[in-house]
């Protein structure tokens, strides 16, 4: 009897204290963002609307890149529920080639993070005007 009692003990306990998971807290509005073809050294912006679809207020505690290549900005203060915020992530467009990052989304008060992935390519100025000249 002890241990039935224990035992249920443990799981209200931690059911009481669990914490809710980013998809019960948040709705964002992509999780993969795709620059598609962009010039060499210039500069492009991602921007993330991030709803908040509990009943607290929400906040973002941190949007942390997964490169120096990418600085990111977002809301800092709470998010009422209902309400929209906004993660902003700049990639400088300096390495030729395939984009592949992620930002790295913590909310307060969520057990897990968030990923939202950033792709595209980098061309040269010759091979970003023939793409752009072909129309696509």
């Amino acid at each position: 009897m002890r241990v039935v009692f224990l035992a249920i003990f443990a799981f209200v306990s931690t059911s009481l204290f669990a914490q809710p998971k980013v998809s019960e807290l948040a709705k964002f509005s992509t999780e993969n963002y795709n620059f598609g073809k962009i010039k060499q050294g210039v500069p492009v912006t991602a921007t993330i609307t991030v709803t908040n679809i509990s009943k607290e207020p929400l906040i973002i505690e941190q949007a942390s890149p997964s490169c120096g290549c990418t600085v990111s900005d977002y809301t800092k203060e709470p998010i009422a529920p209902g309400k929209t915020g906004t993660i902003k992530a700049v990639f400088d467009a300096k390495a030729l080639g395939p984009i592949n990052k992620t930002i790295t989304v913590k909310l307060a008060n969520a057990q897990d993070v968030k990923f939202v992935k950033l792709s595209g390519e980098v061309l040269d100025a010759t091979a970003y005007a023939k793409q752009k000249g072909s129309g696509k």
